[in-house]
């Protein structure tokens, strides 16, 4: 299940997932995509340890804005992942 989480302002969306448990601990992977005139932008972050893959169309200072926005924002991302998305976070 993909939740929404945000939507800025040239239409990139933030979405995120359910938290997924493995050997290494319990994480949440993070979608991003913008709209382009060929297609998508697109990177992916797993959280808590902000690690980046299959980042294409992103320059690095474009993943730096996303990295900081993350960091401000994952304790909210990972405990509405937890509560089954933002639409079931209302006793936050």
């Amino acid at each position: 299940m993909i939740y929404p989480f945000m939507t800025l302002s040239d239409n990139t969306e933030i979405t995120f997932g359910k938290p997924i448990e493995n050997d290494t601990g319990e994480h949440v992977d993070v979608f991003i995509e913008t709209p382009v005139s060929t297609g998508f932008k697109n990177a992916y972050c797993r959280l808590p340890e902000y690690a980046w893959r299959n980042v294409d169309g992103y320059s690095d200072a474009e993943i730096q804005y996303f990295q900081e926005l993350l960091e401000s924002t994952a304790h909210l991302i990972i405990r509405f992942s937890k509560q089954g998305g933002m639409g079931c976070a209302a006793n936050i």
